[in-house]
């Protein structure tokens, strides 16, 4: 089971404001308030007031005996039936020694079903749920999370369905499909991390940061009138895409990106590719 993401985030640390001397946590004993070694460090739930009981390695082996190596398939599904808000974060799966015949099969089975395989299996002393599907000849499974970690969508104050007319429906689908296009997540940059990394450049140079470019806030007072002010603005960006080929576009400042820190967790750097466990 390996980690299929990564996040990259500035490598922004605490400073104290008055000599800008950098922070660091403590694990701090409440009762003598001294710091408290990891190896000193035990797990434990509060039974009742200020009384703990203390579990080892050994309690949380004993609460599911070997599934902390197997990952059970209990049901297969349609890929259409699993809502997206139960997807948590992506694993790619590989297949234990000599089980390669196994996964290739599990795989383009999945992948001419068009069918996802709902799996089982405890991770770091928790049960999870997990969608397994077949994705560039990879078994790739998303952490799900269940059902009642999922809140109800009647906590939302969204309005009830409308009354709307069938020029509203025509012009609404038509600006859907004037902005229709293959999907390439290659195409979406995180733009507010590279706005901070030239605040921080302009700042070291003894410059006066300037504030990005706000973006226009809509005021949708005429609905009919929206929906074709956006139609316009749209065939307007097709038109300078596709004609105006003869001005050249505005030189880019190219600069050194501000350090960065890739995780797989929150502050920690990726580890060398090891696996965090092992499938079935």
């Amino acid at each position: 089971l390996y980690s299929g993401s990564q996040t990259h985030s500035l490598d922004l640390d605490m400073l104290h404001s008055k000599d800008l001397s950098p922070i660091r946590y403590a694990r701090v004993c409440r009762e003598d308030g001294k710091e408290v070694p990891w190896d000193e460090i035990v797990k434990g739930y509060e039974w009742q007031k200020d009384d703990y009981i203390v579990l080892t390695k050994d309690d949380f082996a004993k609460a599911d005996p070997g599934r902390q190596e197997t990952l059970d398939i209990v049901a297969f599904v349609k890929q259409e039936e699993v809502s997206p808000v139960y997807f948590d974060k992506p694993y790619y799966l590989e297949p234990g020694k000599g089980a390669g015949k196994v996964y290739s099969l599990l795989c383009q089975a999945l992948e001419e079903s068009g069918k996802v395989a709902i799996a089982k299996y405890v991770f770091r002393n928790r049960e999870h749920m997990g969608c397994i599907r077949a994705q560039d000849d990879t078994l790739v499974m998303i952490q799900m999370r269940f059902a009642d970690e999922v809140r109800s969508t009647d906590e939302v104050k969204a309005p009830k369905k409308a009354k709307l007319t069938k020029s509203e429906m025509t012009l609404a689908q038509q600006l859907i499909n004037q902005l229709t296009k293959p999907f390439d997540p290659t195409e979406y940059k995180d733009t507010y991390q590279e706005e901070l990394e030239r605040i921080i450049e302009e700042k070291a140079e003894g410059k006066k940061p300037k504030a990005a470019t706000a973006p226009k806030k809509a005021e949708v007072k005429d609905l009919m009138a929206a929906l074709r002010k956006s139609l316009n603005e749209g065939k307007k960006a097709n038109l300078y895409l596709v004609h105006d080929n003869t001005k050249n576009p505005p030189a880019q400042h190219k600069r050194a990106p501000a350090k960065k820190r890739s995780t797989t967790r929150a502050g920690k750097k990726p580890a060398k590719k090891s696996p965090a466990r092992k499938s079935a």
